[in-house]
């Protein structure tokens, strides 16, 4: 792509989304403003599917007023209005930071991927809190920028992978940091889902729907026709340009509990098994092979292995189940010194299974109460865990210095699907790979909207 004509790159944008495009609105009263006493003001980015339902668990907590609502579909901001009729509506975020940032203290990002990181780095500038959905970022550059600036300046984050706060969760964490399988050597991974697209680009254009504003819903990417069913509202998640594939959408939930409970950092080296990429949409079906450098919880190195698509995952004697029984539908087994730990996805226990047979645990001895069947009171918890933070009731338990490294790793595995078969090698320190070809997809240019 050619910057000259497309726009600036990353690292340009960022330092205008952060200074630049706010302009003499940034005054210094901006900066460093505490979160009045006892409440807070939220602005929500993004309100249309799960930004909806990010809006409805956000403003389910009784200390949270939704001050301003952004959507770049005008029938989102009409269902939304009508639960908050207060509110404030906007189509383009930048006016929305703009002209409230003495108005709000926190701000929500719910957009497709790759507005997570323009939209939250200019809320960042500002000083808010952000809770921002998964994947953290569409680039790997974008998520050590949130990181770094999210450290600097001290700000409660939090990534929305609300699984993260669930009862189970929490339980197979305590389970396999208490020793209950030993050290752990291999992860394996799976879910059937498929946000990839095997299929041709599309030609041609389509009338851009009358509700829809569609340089805002492209943003920072390269502009292109608008096309049906391809883009807006709901195929984004299988296109290059957009979204992060099954890797990006289910990876993220069903990593976080390995990735968390085994204290990784990011991977050495990654090994995607996937068809010859199209340059348009994500391969419909990835193997993706990880390997970690060791941590206390793990052997000297740990292996990782994720299968999605139709079918996923491919039968290995580590997914053995007693009883013959079928595997769950999605979900996450650790093989271990003493056993394996099946971890379903999702609201079902993990089950310790050792010799071929199932094991009876205490999970009482762990202290997390009974089990929890309730979506709904579950579902709440992440987001809560953020107000409350914002307000200096707690912190949060998936802030971006955790979310960055998590994404990170998911980033990386989808960058190896531009390489079918061959294992890439990432260096920590440097945030290169050793094979150059695949730096170039580390970040991509920002077109000016």
């Amino acid at each position: 792509m050619d910057t000259k004509k497309h726009g600036s790159n990353r690292r340009e944008f960022v330092k205008k989304s952060s200074l630049g495009l706010i302009g003499a609105a940034l005054a210094p009263s901006f900066m460093g403003k505490t979160v009045p006493q006892g409440r807070l003001r939220t602005a929500h980015i993004g309100i249309g599917g799960m930004g909806g339902e990010d809006l409805k668990a956000i403003s389910s907590h009784q200390l949270v007023d939704v001050v301003a609502l952004c959507d770049v579909d005008s029938n989102n901001l009409a269902a939304a209005k009508l639960l908050h009729p207060n509110a404030k509506t906007f189509t383009d975020y930048r006016k929305l930071l703009t002209e409230m940032g003495n108005d709000i203290d926190a701000v929500i990002v719910s957009t497709p991927d790759h507005t997570h990181a323009p939209a939250s780095m200019m809320a960042m500038a500002m000083e808010k809190p952000v809770y921002c959905q998964k994947p953290l970022t569409h680039h790997v550059s974008e998520a050590r920028a949130m990181r770094k600036m999210a450290e600097e300046k001290n700000l409660v984050t939090q990534m929305g992978i609300q699984v993260h706060s669930f009862y189970d969760y929490k339980l197979a964490t305590l389970l396999i940091q208490s020793g209950i399988i030993g050290k752990v050597n291999c992860v394996r991974a799976w879910s059937p889902k498929n946000w990839g697209y095997d299929g041709p680009a599309p030609v041609g254009s389509d009338p851009v729907p009358a509700t829809l504003d569609w340089n805002l819903w492209l943003g920072t990417a390269a502009e292109r026709p608008y096309k049906n069913f391809f883009y807006h509202p709901a195929n984004w998640r299988k296109l290059v340009d957009f979204g992060c594939g099954t890797l990006g959408d289910m990876g993220v939930h069903i990593f976080d509990t390995p990735y968390n409970a085994l204290q990784l950092d990011v991977p050495r080296t990654i090994t995607n098994k996937c068809r010859k990429p199209n340059g348009f949409g994500y391969p419909e079906h990835n193997t993706v092979t990880y390997e970690f450098p060791g941590t206390k919880y793990t052997d000297e190195t740990l292996k990782w292995v994720w299968y999605d698509g139709s079918g996923a995952p491919k039968k290995h004697k580590d997914l053995v189940l007693p009883n013959k029984e079928e595997l769950p539908d999605q979900g996450a087994m650790f093989m271990g010194e003493k056993g394996r730990l099946l971890l379903p996805h999702f609201q079902q226990l993990p089950k310790l299974i050792v010799d071929g047979k199932y094991q009876e645990m205490d999970i009482e001895s762990y202290k997390l109460g009974a089990p929890v069947r309730d979506y709904e009171s579950e579902g709440k918890k992440h987001y809560h865990q953020f107000v409350d933070a914002c307000l200096g009731k707690g912190e949060c338990t998936a802030p971006f210095s955790y979310a960055a490294r998590l994404t990170e790793t998911i980033l990386l595995g989808v960058i190896a699907g531009r390489f079918p078969n061959k294992t890439l090698h990432w260096d920590n320190k440097t945030a290169k790979f050793s094979e150059d070809e695949a730096n170039q997809y580390l970040e991509s240019p920002y077109r000016e909207f």
